[in-house]
């Protein structure tokens, strides 16, 4: 298949386009800057996008966006991070529109979707609820694909829940945090916390692709997500340390800012839509996630 790829320099990109190369496929690189081998130019903020890319492709997947990583006090960071998303999103989902080829579209997102949803177990149907900045984030990021919706266009809504790598955030931080022995559980750690494998990730994107009857919204998270009270004492117990240290409610509230929905918040999604679809995780659960990231 011939695939178009925005924000395929990243962390997710990266690895979803080798491993596309790597499965046969034609893969071509969205760049702002001056193109190079397998790369293209475009200007999702001035519009800019050659149609013909768009005509010529079988599937467009966008990761594009500015670092979720950063001070959630600022303005600046909350607008670039709801601004690249919204923006990259939407001049996609425009450009499939207007194609004769309609080519599908895997839509990157987030499974802040849902909101804070305490036990409650929640598959691809549920609604989003709550007024945390992430979840109306991804609320906008979604709306922004609708236009490759309505013209008939196969659509995922990659709702990717964290994605555990040794080599990124937010592992990469939390491993030399426990390795010090400052590992802790987060308030009462009784609120779920999604976690994939970045190559459950990889996996379960490319299978997006390559499968035409899933469209829609799909979880992107293994399929027993822990609690943070879990996921703390599995880290602790990976790196042998102890994990006595926690962190109060009220001092993540105000230390996170924006953020803090995220770390307090419960989210129990599940794999409803890519298990049924036939795909076969390689890590379900914390302890598997752990040791695939820190092999």
């Amino acid at each position: 298949m011939r695939i178009l790829i925005a924000g395929a320099s990243g962390f997710l990109g990266t690895r979803l386009r080798e491993n596309l190369v790597l499965a046969g496929h034609d893969v071509t690189s969205l760049v702002r800057r001056a193109p190079g081998n397998h790369e293209a130019h475009w200007d999702p903020y001035a519009a800019r996008l050659d149609p013909a890319l768009v005509e010529s492709t079988d599937v467009v997947v966008n990761l594009a966006g500015s670092p979720t990583l950063g001070n959630p006090h600022s303005k600046k960071w909350a607008d670039n991070l709801l601004n690249s998303r919204v923006t990259t999103t939407r001049v996609l989902a425009e450009a499939i529109a207007a194609s004769s080829h309609r080519p599908a579209f895997l839509a990157g997102n987030g499974i802040s979707y849902y909101g804070d949803r305490g036990s409650e177990v929640l598959t691809e149907d549920a609604d989003s609820r709550g007024d945390a900045y992430l979840t109306e984030v991804t609320r906008q990021w979604q709306a922004a694909a609708q236009p490759a919706v309505d013209a008939g266009a196969r659509v995922c809504i990659l709702r990717t829940a964290p994605v555990l790598d040794a080599d990124s955030a937010p592992l990469k931080q939390l491993l030399l945090l426990f390795k010090a022995g400052l590992g802790g559980k987060l308030s009462s750690g009784d609120q779920y916390f999604p976690i994939i494998s970045v190559e459950d990730w990889v996996a379960a994107v490319t299978y997006c692709a390559e499968h035409e009857d899933l469209s829609g919204p799909v979880n992107l998270v293994c399929p027993n997500p822990p609690t943070n009270a879990e996921f703390t004492t599995a880290l602790a117990a990976l790196v042998r340390r102890p994990a006595f240290f926690g962190v109060p409610g009220p001092a993540l509230r105000l230390a996170a800012g924006r953020m803090a929905p995220e770390l307090l918040g419960s989210v129990r999604a599940v794999p409803e839509a890519l298990t049924a679809a036939g795909f076969r995780f390689a890590d379900r659960d914390v302890n598997e996630i752990l040791r695939a990231a820190t092999a």
